[in-house]
């Protein structure tokens, strides 16, 4: 496969490789039903982070791409979806160019003007929706922000739990919050905090990388899992999808923060330890060449960003037919998956 991601793009580096991957699929790079290189051999030869391609491989699933198959890694879809031909594609942007420029539009403005449309924002380009994030830690309110931010062209305004309540009261910044976003622990808080606002509360699930979920199905039947991260509600959100995963051969034990000493009585319980990047160093240290240690920093669910774009859409076409969003309208959340 010819593959090749620009670190210097304004298009981000996920985005990038989804769409080389599904035009070498589309145009039979690979043929159906062959397995894909593996997660770790892509991001070698790339050149970039395991946990991006691992998010590039779980959009092209979810999109109906690929498939994964138990055992044996990530094959091309039978039947892939259908899009445009290439050349249909590029006889459109051909012509899209020209109308560009003869409206006086150089490539460079017409390229930053599509990715703001799209939703892909260049660093220079900032977002002008305000979205609120309620977290009850700061490295919750820097993750979820990050994977906001980086998928959609919004500025998130960051706020503590315990601090919200201080914050609504003020007002001036809450004029400018089109939608709040928080994770399912905290959604009932923030709605009541929110009430007669009309501001939409949207939760959020963020979920253990598919890299992680296809090594712990390897593993042999009844292996004890443990997780830990260095906030305690990070560790149990871990804990939690990869125990939404159902694989019947781990058996999971607990989660743990890394500060105290119930970390220490976790890794002498299990078999495997699956932690964030932070805690790693502490996990190793304690686990010794006995327990497995994975690392996993979690990915925001795809279907909460989607969720959060149509609100963002239909309160835009809400705002300029000049009518108000509905605050019968204003609860949304996304339920976990069921296996």
């Amino acid at each position: 496969m010819n593959l090749a991601v620009d670190a210097q793009s304004p298009i981000p580096i996920r985005r990038q490789l989804t769409e080389q991957l599904k035009h070498v699929i589309e145009s039979g790079g690979v043929p159906r039903e062959q397995a894909l290189p593996s997660i770790r051999e892509l991001a070698g030869f790339l050149g970039i982070n395991t946990n991006t391609v691992a998010r590039v491989v779980e959009d092209l699933k979810q999109s109906g791409y690929v498939e994964a198959r138990r055992g044996r890694g990530m094959f091309v879809a039978p039947t892939p979806p259908a899009r445009p031909s290439p050349h249909l594609r590029e006889s459109f942007l051909q012509d899209t160019v020209m109308r560009a420029a003869a409206l006086g539009m150089s490539a460079d403005d017409l390229a930053v003007g599509v990715l703001s449309l799209a939703g892909v924002r260049p660093a220079a380009v900032q977002g002008t929706v305000e979205v609120l994030l309620v977290e009850c830690s700061p490295p919750e309110l820097d993750f979820f922000a990050r994977e906001l931010e980086a998928h959609l062209p919004v500025h998130v305004d960051r706020v503590l739990l315990r601090e919200l309540p201080t914050v609504v009261r003020r007002g001036k910044r809450a004029a400018r919050w089109r939608v709040a976003v928080t994770s399912f622990c905290h959604l009932p808080e923030v709605e009541r905090r929110l009430n007669g606002r009309g501001i939409p509360v949207i939760a959020l699930l963020a979920e253990a990388h598919l890299e992680t979920l296809h090594g712990l199905a390897q593993l042999p039947p009844k292996t004890r899992v443990g997780v830990a991260s260095a906030e305690p509600e990070t560790a149990h959100n871990l804990e939690h999808s990869i125990a939404n995963a159902s694989l019947p051969n781990i058996l999971m034990v607990g989660a743990s923060p890394t500060a105290g000493p119930a970390l220490a009585r976790l890794v002498r319980r299990v078999d495997v330890m699956v932690c964030s990047t932070s805690a790693a160093d502490r996990v190793k240290t304690l686990a010794g060449p006995r327990v497995q240690v994975i690392t996993d920093d979690r990915a925001l669910d795809r279907r909460a960003i989607e969720m959060l774009a149509t609100v963002l859409v239909q309160q835009n076409g809400a705002r300029t037919g000049g009518r108000s969003v509905s605050a019968s309208k204003n609860r949304h959340s996304l339920k976990e998956k069921e296996s």
